[in-house]
C-alpha cells in the first residue's frame, strides 16, 4: 500500500492547478490569434474576448481570496495585469481596434511563468 505526505498531495495538487491554468492560457492565446484582425463584433472576436474576460475575472477573484498562497507583491502584480486585459478587451468590444498582439504577448508570458 502507498502512503503519501501530506506535503506530496499539496505539491501534486499545485501542479495539477498550475497545468490546468496553463492549458487555459492555451485556450484564450488560440482563440486570440484566431481572432486577430477581425471586426470586434465577429464570432471569433466574441469568443476570444468573453473567454479571456472570464478567465482573468477569475484569476482576479482567486488573487484577491485571502487564502491565496501567492505573495502579495505578486499577487498585486497580477491582479495590475488582469485589470489591463479587461480593459484592453473592453477597447477591442467597443470597436476602438482589433489588434491583439499586446493580449497574446502578455497572456503567452503569464503561460511561460506557469512551467
Amino acid at each position: 500500500m502507498y502512503r503519501f505526505s501530506y506535503a506530496e498531495i499539496i505539491e501534486d495538487s499545485s501542479r495539477d492547478c498550475r497545468l490546468r491554468e496553463y492549458e487555459l492560457f492555451d485556450r484564450a492565446i488560440n482563440l486570440m490569434k484566431g481572432a486577430n484582425g477581425k471586426p470586434s463584433q465577429s464570432q471569433e472576436m466574441l469568443e476570444a474576448i468573453i473567454f479571456v474576460q472570464r478567465l482573468w475575472t477569475f484569476l482576479i477573484k482567486d488573487l484577491g481570496h485571502p487564502d491565496n498562497g501567492l505573495p502579495d507583491q505578486l499577487k498585486g502584480q497580477l491582479i495590475s495585469i488582469g485589470l489591463w486585459v479587461m480593459r484592453e478587451t473592453d477597447r477591442v468590444l467597443r470597436g476602438e481596434h482589433n489588434n491583439l498582439d499586446a493580449l497574446i504577448d502578455i497572456n503567452g508570458i503569464i503561460q511561460e511563468g506557469l512551467k
